[in-house]
């Protein structure tokens, strides 16, 4: 019983040894430092990319590189009764798109979902038309590539319905928010590679934790980017004795 505790003893001096080693050595701190760094730098790369891209090609990827042409989506589905049947997609559809001119440019029938799409239709004002026996004809007028996809209510009767998108597009908005976040991404891979530098240089523990953490919020590759900083931060923060402005408090 002894013996053991006292290999268990030696074990736990061994370890508390070795983690001492560790923060007294640089090489921990410059380990940590590179592991902040990579993880800034997957970050500020897809900030760049987000940047740099089509924002709105990012956001609905549906607007070609050109920005003349676009693709026309939705899904038709039969009116809702009694809260008990109907909105459901329905087949067999034929959607029909026609220009200002009144002439027909594309068209498609809905699948067993309800779902259609018109590929490559010029970005600029269209009428779609939704047609079907025993129900209200629907005519959206829009514009390809202000919206990703749009729903199409079928209700029994007859006459025409018409349904005017073409000024209640939140496309704008939405590219705005878009490019926000890109800058964000940017903006805090940049922040965190500084971290890494900062944890090269061993001055200010304070400074190189809070770049580092502003680090964390850029998402490179997802989790990658993060993941490599947090374990950056681990080391450094396992040798944070290195540091000028830690070492003078204790001294």
């Amino acid at each position: 019983m002894i013996d053991d505790f006292d290999e268990d003893l030696d074990s736990s001096s061994s370890f508390q040894m070795w983690l001492s080693d560790l923060s007294t050595d640089s090489a921990t701190r410059n380990l940590g430092a590179v592991l902040i760094g990579i993880g800034g730098m997957l970050g500020f790369a897809i900030g760049i990319m987000l940047i740099s891209g089509n924002v709105s090609d990012i956001l609905s990827g549906q607007v070609e590189e050109s920005g003349g042409t676009a693709d026309v989506e939705g899904i038709v589905i039969s009116e809702l009764v009694s809260n008990s049947s109907g909105a459901e997609g329905v087949s067999d559809i034929d959607v029909l798109l026609y220009d200002e001119d009144g002439i027909l440019i594309g068209s498609d029938s809905t699948n067993s979902g309800g779902r259609f799409s018109i590929e490559d239709v010029p970005r600029r004002p269209v009428k779609l038309e939704v047609a079907h026996s025993g129900n209200v004809t629907v005519h959206v007028l829009l514009i390809p590539g202000d919206y990703t996809q749009f729903t199409i209510t079928l209700i029994e009767g007859e006459g025409t319905q018409v349904l005017d998108m073409q000024g209640e597009s939140y496309l704008g908005e939405s590219v705005m928010i878009a490019t926000i976040f890109a800058v964000f991404t940017l903006l805090t891979g940049l922040a965190g590679f500084a971290g890494g530098l900062e944890a090269r240089k061993g001055i200010s523990y304070k400074k190189t934790w809070w770049l580092s953490f502003l680090g964390l919020w850029s998402g490179g590759l997802m989790f990658v980017g993060p993941l490599l900083t947090l374990s950056g931060m681990g080391f450094v923060g396992l040798s944070r004795g290195q540091f000028y402005d830690v070492h003078s408090k204790e001294d």
